[in-house]
């Protein structure tokens, strides 16, 4: 077995071993090692870490929390402003049984707004306004009829963007969860969502 070379310690880690020393009691029969009886002063403060911005080939998700001096100011054209970055209340599906019961009236619907025929835009502000009024009253249970798209050519365009809205800050604060509604209260065309207890 080789015998182990001893180093002598750095300044820093002489400090780091006085300061320790000085706050421990000694085992019985041991005494407190010889310490050097100048004042130590602490080392300096590390200096201040700035993160990087993400890289051109760094993939970046819509919910990963980015700190604020990364995120670009919204544009006129990206719609709504995104909120600042929080850890925002994660959504949770509505279970089978209570879609079901919803869907055959054993649990009823406290409220309804149908945004069929509004635009996207339109529909946004609608809606953000009727879930924040529906969470004062302390709604559980409501339907939001979007409208299916398939008739005269439309795509569909309030039911693909509601999920989208539905992951922003301002909505995930309102909403719990959200499935498509039984086919008695418009199927594909509408949504069961939980508001969010407050």
């Amino acid at each position: 077995m080789k015998k182990r070379r001893s180093r002598s310690l750095s300044q820093e880690e002489a400090r780091l071993w006085v300061s320790i020393a000085r706050t421990a009691t000694p085992l019985k029969g041991k005494g407190l090692p010889d310490l050097p009886e100048e004042d130590i002063a602490p080392p300096p403060p590390p200096p201040p870490v700035h993160p990087k911005p993400p890289t051109t080939k760094t993939r970046v998700r819509a919910d990963m929390d980015l700190p604020q001096a990364w995120s670009a100011p919204p544009s006129a054209a990206s719609g709504p402003a995104p909120s600042a970055p929080s850890r925002l209340p994660p959504l949770h599906p509505i279970e089978r049984p209570v879609r079901r019961k919803i869907g055959k009236g054993r649990i009823a619907l406290d409220d309804r707004i149908d945004l069929h025929g509004q635009t996207e835009a339109t529909a946004h502000g609608i809606l953000l306004f009727f879930l924040r009024q529906a969470q004062v009253r302390g709604l559980r249970h409501v339907l939001v009829i979007t409208g299916r798209g398939a008739s005269f050519g439309s795509t569909g365009t309030l039911k693909r963007a509601m999920p989208h809205w539905f992951a922003t800050g301002e909505f995930r604060s309102l909403v719990a969860g959200y499935e498509p509604a039984e086919r008695g209260h418009g199927g594909e065309g509408a949504f069961y969502v939980r508001v969010r207890r407050k």
